[in-house]
């Protein structure tokens, strides 16, 4: 049976990924209710493609169906046909028992060079930091690609790197073409271009793929990766607003409509938000009776809200710590501030 364009634009639970990776860990707790003796898991996937729809009338497709078949009413108007067809962000929280690799990812005129449909641009919003965390982001003046060949071959890249220690609360911004990699001690919100498209440069010894020349063609010496001020509103935090996507921090109290969390000016035209708590637990409903069920934005649970939603709003359910919410929306090149 079709479903009507009149029911599939309601809000809806992502079920989460969970996504070995060889620095990763097999314990998730207190962030999530998971532990596996068998597998480090890395990532966790708020967003993929083969991420599961839970509630509502798409319950069961994967967002690569959803937006392979709804892109309009997912991301609305404004949306250029350019765009359409595809999830244009992918959300993950990145646990690291281990250091990652050290890489770069291409940005989208090199994806489109090897036939892929974007590059990977991404942002790290810091949820919790031990006393000496950092993360590898960038190259030290003077290193030249040359330097990084030589240093991958010697195994000595490390002391190229530029170092950038990290705090709780904090936004990286990761642009493409720069060198980086992340550190043990800290838990991090990724948002990225959705692409998965990763040049691996030095790998600590693991027995996994470098790919020198492709990295050494997708590094640039200088980007414009670093911290990002937050800007703060009378009822939200900009923790960043780029090419590609906007982060906001955004605390409920008591509750708030849909409405209200659109950017001034732009209240009747919405288009995709992501909605992820960071603490605190929530419930989603409509303000119109019927048009929807209510649903549960758990703890560190993602919750996605179509353009052509229903009116809607978020109750805090109350818990000690608040509702924090971050929302993330996609941006198009071109999109007006």
């Amino acid at each position: 049976m079709s479903l009507s364009t009149e029911n599939i634009g309601t809000p809806f639970q992502i079920q989460p990924m969970f996504v070995e990776r060889i620095w990763g860990t097999p314990d998730l707790h207190p962030w999530y209710d998971f532990a596996s003796a068998e597998k480090p898991v890395g990532e966790v996937w708020l967003s993929g493609d083969q991420c599961r729809v839970l509630t509502g009338p798409l319950t069961g497709k994967t967002l690569a169906e959803v937006f392979a078949e709804h892109s309009p009413e997912m991301l609305g108007a404004s949306a250029p046909q350019s765009v359409l067809g595809a999830s244009p962000l992918l959300m993950k929280v990145i646990f690291a028992r281990e250091k990652l690799s050290v890489q770069v990812h291409p940005d989208d005129r090199m994806a489109h060079k090897y036939g892929q449909p974007r590059g990977k641009t991404e942002c790290w919003y810091v949820l919790a930091a031990e006393p000496d965390a950092g993360i590898a982001l960038g190259l030290k003046p003077g290193v030249t690609l040359e330097t990084v060949e030589s240093e991958v071959a010697e195994g000595t890249l490390e002391q190229s790197l530029e170092l950038l220690p990290v705090k709780t609360g904090e936004m990286v911004f990761v642009d493409a073409g720069t060198v980086h990699a992340i550190w043990p001690g800290s838990v991090l919100l990724e948002t990225q271009q959705n692409s998965d498209t990763t040049y691996r440069l030095f790998d600590y010894g693991r027995p996994r793929e470098l790919h020198i020349a492709k990295a050494l063609e997708a590094i640039r010496l200088s980007t414009s990766s670093g911290k990002i001020a937050p800007v703060e509103l009378p009822d939200r935090t900009i923790l960043i607003e780029g090419e590609y996507f906007c982060v906001e921090k955004i605390t409920v109290e008591g509750s708030r409509t849909g409405s209200s969390m659109n950017k001034p000016g732009n209240e009747a035209t919405p288009g995709l938000a992501y909605l992820f708590a960071v603490a605190g637990t929530g419930q989603i409903r409509p303000l119109t009776s019927g048009s929807f069920e209510p649903i549960t934005l758990a703890a560190r649970g993602m919750v996605a809200v179509p353009a052509s939603s229903p009116a809607w709003q978020i109750d805090d359910h109350g818990g000690p710590e608040g509702l924090d919410l971050i929302r993330i929306t996609p941006r198009w090149p071109g999109m007006a501030p």
